[in-house]
């Protein structure tokens, strides 16, 4: 006879309430991080020079400090962090043309390439001589040599960076960017160049592209139309180096899993820097109506200011104070350097 006899029946096996958990947990970090990236947003039109970008990350840091947020929205920040931020950053693509970085003409483009390549390489070596972290180093050297805190942000996205790390690489970008609004403009006028030249200086030195727009206007006359076009051929520079940078860790990955046996490899390209390029393709055909451009500006920025206010919310201030002055002589010294550079080859070239 069977033992189960008389036995009470199994009562049926209760759906795990981890998953719809989760999910909520999901969407209220998302709705969170949108509400940080609507705030951001609306107070950079009362301050234009400051970028959304920045007024996010601190008041997600703020915020952080100050109030104990819900574990359970854990995951949805981590969603913004990560995968809104690729999206934003792929999008940024749709601000450029290849015909508009063609039409600078061989020489100028020469000087964006000298410009990063040598603002990266000398803010790097100074950085190891300051003792920083490479990915210290790495973040604000993209920062300033390519396109503001967008940079810092994809860069983070391939490296991995502390969250104290990005914090002050951005917070780097917006003061010392914002000091450049007023100098180059006055610089420029003390060395006799034209507003081409001048023009051609702020969009090859400058980190933000509001910031280039705001020292654009105040040089006046054609400046402003040449600096952004510098400035975007500067951004279009972010594939490349991003390239670089996965293909780095992606050697440096492989080599630890070879080593413990392991057979994956992160993309030998990060997918965000191959949807950036398709954006940038896609707007070089001239199929999409203004309407969807005027859309997807605005769109992209939203996307990037809650990446960022969701990776301030991870920050700790107790931890930015253990970073010390030497983020800041960096800043300063890769400042001067990018600036030299530019107008050697602005000399040179215009």
């Amino acid at each position: 006879m069977s033992s189960d006899v008389g036995a009470p029946p199994t009562p049926p096996a209760v759906p795990s309430a981890k998953p719809r958990s989760r999910a909520v947990g999901t969407v209220v970090g998302v709705a969170v991080c949108a509400f940080g990236a609507a705030l951001a947003m609306g107070i950079g039109r009362l301050i234009p020079a400051v970028s959304p970008l920045l007024i996010a990350i601190v008041a997600g840091a703020l915020l952080a400090n100050l109030v104990a947020l819900p574990a359970r929205i854990r995951p949805g920040l981590d969603f913004s962090a990560k995968r809104l931020l690729r999206v934003g950053v792929a999008l940024l693509g749709l601000q450029l043309m290849f015909s508009d970085v063609a039409d600078l003409g061989w020489g100028v483009i020469a000087v964006v390439v000298a410009v990063v390549a040598a603002g990266i390489a000398g803010t790097m070596w100074v950085g190891a001589l300051l003792g920083l972290s490479w990915t210290q180093r790495i973040l604000i050297a993209c920062g300033f040599s390519i396109c503001g805190a967008a940079a810092v942000a994809a860069t983070d996205g391939v490296v991995n960076a502390k969250e104290e790390e990005l914090l002050t690489a951005v917070a780097l970008v917006a003061v010392f960017g914002t000091v450049m609004i007023p100098a180059i403009p006055l610089l420029a006028r003390m060395l006799g160049l034209t507003d081409r030249q001048s023009g051609m200086w702020a969009g090859a030195s400058i980190h933000e592209v509001a910031q280039v727009v705001a020292a654009g206007g105040v040089i006046g006359g054609g400046a402003l139309a040449v600096a952004t076009v510098v400035k975007l051929a500067r951004v279009l520079m972010l594939a490349p180096v991003m390239a670089y940078l996965g293909a780095r860790q992606r050697r440096m990955v492989t080599g630890g899993r070879m080593a413990r046996g392991e057979g994956t490899q992160p993309p030998l390209v990060p997918m965000f820097v191959v949807g950036f390029l398709a954006c940038v393709t896609l707007r070089s055909t001239g199929l999409l109506p203004q309407q969807v451009l005027d859309i997807a500006g605005p769109v992209q920025t939203a996307l990037l200011a809650a990446a960022m206010f969701a990776l301030g919310l991870g920050v700790r201030l107790s931890l930015l104070r253990s970073m010390g002055p030497r983020p800041v002589v960096l800043a300063a010294l890769s400042t001067v350097w990018v600036a030299v550079v530019a107008l050697i080859g602005v000399l040179v070239v215009a």
